[in-house]
């Protein structure tokens, strides 16, 4: 039995982008485009290729996430980046190894020539690497990943800004998830750099909200508690 799949796409400014990435988007998943205050007219582009508009006035990517989850309806949900850095394509694997017991199936990126600046790469490098000090066997942060929409839910991420994906990833390894991590071909976004890692302002920007997500994980006491693979 094919499992039914929502797809959260969180968007601000994404007009240009949407059209290549829901024209990409694996046939039978459905589509929430969620924007996030944007200016430009990226919720009538998404209305008009067939997504399920979603407003949330509240910026920060974690915000858009958590937006997108509660609108779900699907068992499984998928995050996918909206600025065509990353192919949909790339989806119906992570959505077959959550089918087949996995609880996160993740993309661990591998840039083409100039699509991923140092600064940004040192500084994932980095927090990967705390993560698998903490049990959890992964290479990235996770920005196209697919789990239980229910189980993403009760895991209780707070996290409303750049730091909702690391501290997703820490209380899925306190919970002890079996996590499997898939190579995904990393492009230069459709329009330009990234409003995150295209900038080094913009990667001071992720990782204060990364640092932000640690505390608050310690001062909770979640405790460490290796993850399995599979």
């Amino acid at each position: 039995m094919i499992p039914t799949v929502d797809i959260v796409l969180p968007c601000l400014d994404e007009a240009e982008a949407l059209p290549g990435v829901l024209a990409a988007m694996p046939a039978g998943y459905r589509v929430l485009v969620v924007d996030n205050g944007s200016t430009d007219d990226t919720a009538a582009v998404a209305a008009a290729c067939g997504a399920t508009v979603v407003s949330e006035p509240r910026r920060g990517y974690g915000a858009a996430v958590h937006a997108g989850l509660l609108a779900a309806t699907a068992d499984l949900a998928g995050v996918l980046d909206a600025d065509g850095s990353l192919p949909p394509q790339a989806l119906p694997e992570l959505v077959a190894a959550v089918a087949a017991g996995a609880d996160l199936a993740v993309g661990r990126r591998i840039p083409r020539a100039g699509a991923w600046p140092w600064h940004a790469r040192l500084g994932n490098a980095a927090l990967a690497a705390m993560l698998r000090k903490r049990g959890l066997p992964v290479h990235d942060i996770a920005p196209i990943r697919v789990a239980r929409r229910q189980a993403l839910l009760e895991l209780g991420v707070t996290d409303r800004g750049f730091g909702y994906p690391f501290e997703l990833l820490l209380r899925a390894g306190a919970a002890g998830w079996r996590v499997r991590e898939f190579d995904v071909e990393y492009r230069l976004r459709a329009g330009g750099r990234s409003k995150v890692s295209g900038s080094i302002r913009g990667t001071v920007a992720a990782a204060r909200d990364m640092a932000a997500a640690t505390r608050r994980i310690s001062r909770a006491g979640v405790p460490d508690s290796p993850a399995q693979s599979r």
